[in-house]
């Protein structure tokens, strides 16, 4: 079913007050310290409290950032953040006083919406609103190419003659025909790969290597980790330096896969990497993956042993050594502070 404007504007609303909440609790616990609902609510006079408690909607929520931006979220936003909270004040009460929005007054709210929610790594509000935001744009183009075909009918009676349409000459995906097109699938999520989801071309690791092409940077960057893995030097820390949709996801989905386990000789083109590198097949090693977005400051996530993490230094913990590894820091991250990690065994790929 098609969404209206407004119906997108209140769904991307809700998923911002989702993401920001347990950001804002925070960062007001640690700022004003624990009686913060009191000192809030003497502030601003537009809170409505429920017992303790406040009643959160997404007018509080944007409220409350502003009325103590110099006190608590100038630490850990910037300037540019702050606009974004100001500019959906605005969206929000025009939302409230039901003024029209045209789809690229939308568009620019739900990406503001975005962008604010990435700061904060709220992932998941975040994916969500970029999932309105693809579903706006097929709704803008599919109008338009209705429009474009009306025009031509009551021109000439029939549709114009010249070069067929480019869906003709060249067939699309068929979740772009169907209209069943998931950024996901066309996106490489390392996050995502690394749980075990996505499409094959990125999940498989012999799928993904007969798709890629092996560049003389990707080479490079493979035979490095193989020779350090291997003990012949080589760096240990690589910082991937590209612009955007340059390939930094693709390359460390590229190491993922390459220590998967999987037997070496299996990923197509690997072979001039594992003989540049002076090895026959790739070593066993014990992967970590962090991806920023896809986890928030707040969350503690419940592992498959029973095992609740805090912190990212936990998760870095569990996932090179499950619980055992999980323990050599389980104080630190149960109280939010920074670890000292031992010598673990074995060699390690950190992605």
């Amino acid at each position: 079913m098609t969404m209206s404007n407004r119906e997108r504007i209140r769904t991307g609303l809700d998923e911002l007050k989702v993401g920001l909440l347990p950001f804002i609790e925070r960062e007001f616990t640690a700022k004003l310290g624990v009686n913060w609902t009191q000192d809030l609510a003497a502030r601003t006079s537009s809170l409505r409290r429920q017992g303790d408690s406040i009643h959160w909607d997404v007018q509080a929520v944007l409220r409350s950032m502003t009325t103590t931006w110099q006190e608590v979220f100038r630490f850990v936003l910037g300037p540019v953040e702050r606009s974004y909270v100001g500019e959906l004040i605005e969206v929000r009460n025009n939302w409230a006083h039901e003024q029209p929005f045209t789809s690229e007054d939308v568009y620019r709210a739900l990406d503001t919406m975005q962008r604010l929610l990435q700061a904060v790594t709220a992932g998941t509000q975040a994916d969500a609103i970029a999932q309105l935001k693809t579903d706006l744009q097929r709704q803008v183009f599919d109008e338009q190419a209705r429009n474009k075909v009306r025009y031509q009918l009551t021109l000439e009676g029939m549709p114009q003659t010249g070069p067929k349409p480019w869906r003709e000459v060249m067939l699309p995906h068929r979740d772009v025909a169907s209209g069943t097109y998931m950024q996901a699938e066309f996106a490489a999520d390392l996050a995502q790969v690394h749980k075990g989801e996505g499409s094959d071309e990125y999940r498989d690791p012999r799928e993904f290597y007969r798709r890629t092409y092996i560049t003389s940077g990707l080479q490079d960057l493979l035979v490095g980790a193989l020779q350090r893995l291997t003990g012949q030097g080589s760096d240990p820390v690589v910082e991937l330096q590209t612009n955007f949709g340059g390939g930094k996801t693709h390359s460390m989905l590229a190491l993922y896969h390459l220590f998967s386990g999987v037997q070496t000789t299996s990923l197509d083109g690997i072979e001039p990497v594992l003989h540049a590198a002076g090895v026959n097949v790739a070593p066993s090693a014990q992967r970590a993956v962090l991806v920023g977005t896809a986890r928030s400051p707040g969350d503690i996530t419940h592992k498959p042993d029973g095992t609740a993490v805090h912190t990212l230094w936990g998760e870095l913990a569990w996932q090179l050594g499950k619980a055992e590894g999980y323990a050599m820091v389980a104080d630190d991250d149960r109280q939010g502070d920074e670890p000292g990690f031992g010598q673990a065994g074995g060699p390690v790929a950190a992605l």
